[in-house]
């Protein structure tokens, strides 16, 4: 079976400067994912998609394959992950008929071996379009508000306020870690959020986007206490 992993990681990042080679654990931190779907064996080819030469030969160092760099129209802030996906999975599968496809993301450091091997069994088990993370919400989604720019809480009337937490229906999100598909589904406009896929369910202490130095530091810790584990 020819499953290939696809790992993003252009160059620019505006909140944490070169984010996907910044030092994690003494390592720049695209290689903690690159060893989870080495250790996985799950795939035939891990495949960095990213516009800077420098990234890719870092990568290549830990397993990761030279596919080129990606066009600069592929590379800005607004290209949807799912153009970028299309266009390596085309390329590769030109070279050999790829069967299935999962996205990993270049900043997550959380996402072990395991959890690509259960993931991809849900995959193969089940007559479905995607499997991808999702995490539950910490608080009840119904109880949310905004603040305006002044930091005043913006009015609104909320729902379900009398009720406990244990009474009221839990929520998930998509935790952006990864997402599984055929070909035949990443090749395709199917949303993934189409009634027929499965989330693959992450511990809060699982899932960290990483966006900010906050999320940064939040990710640095709980690493720290997994690895101690």
């Amino acid at each position: 079976m020819n499953n290939i992993c696809i790992i993003l990681a252009r160059s620019q990042s505006k909140r944490i400067k070169k984010k996907n080679i910044k030092k994690f654990y003494g390592k720049p931190i695209i290689y903690w994912p690159i060893q989870s779907a080495k250790k996985s064996k799950c795939f035939s080819k891990i495949i960095v998609s990213s516009d800077s030469r420098k990234i890719l030969e870092i990568t290549q160092k830990y397993g990761a394959y030279d596919n080129g760099l990606r066009p600069k129209k592929l590379s800005g802030d607004k290209v949807p992950m799912d153009t970028v996906i299309k266009y390596e999975i085309f390329k590769e599968n030109k070279l050999k008929k790829i069967d299935n496809v999962c996205c990993l993301v270049a900043t997550a450091p959380l996402i072990n071996h395991f959890d690509l091997k259960k993931s991809f069994n849900i995959l193969k088990k089940n007559m479905i379009d995607y499997v991808f993370s999702a995490s539950a919400y910490d608080a009840p989604i119904d109880r949310h508000f905004y603040i305006n720019e002044k930091g005043f809480l913006i009015h609104r009337k909320m729902k379900n306020l009398s009720k406990g937490s244990q009474e009221i229906k839990r929520a998930y999100h998509d935790a952006g870690q990864f997402y599984w598909a055929s070909y035949k589904t990443f090749s395709s406009r199917k949303n993934i959020y189409n009634g027929k896929s499965i989330p693959y369910y992450l511990p809060s202490y699982k899932s960290v986007d990483i966006n900010t130095l906050e999320d940064w530091k939040k990710a640095e810790a709980l690493f720290g206490i997994l690895k101690r584990l």
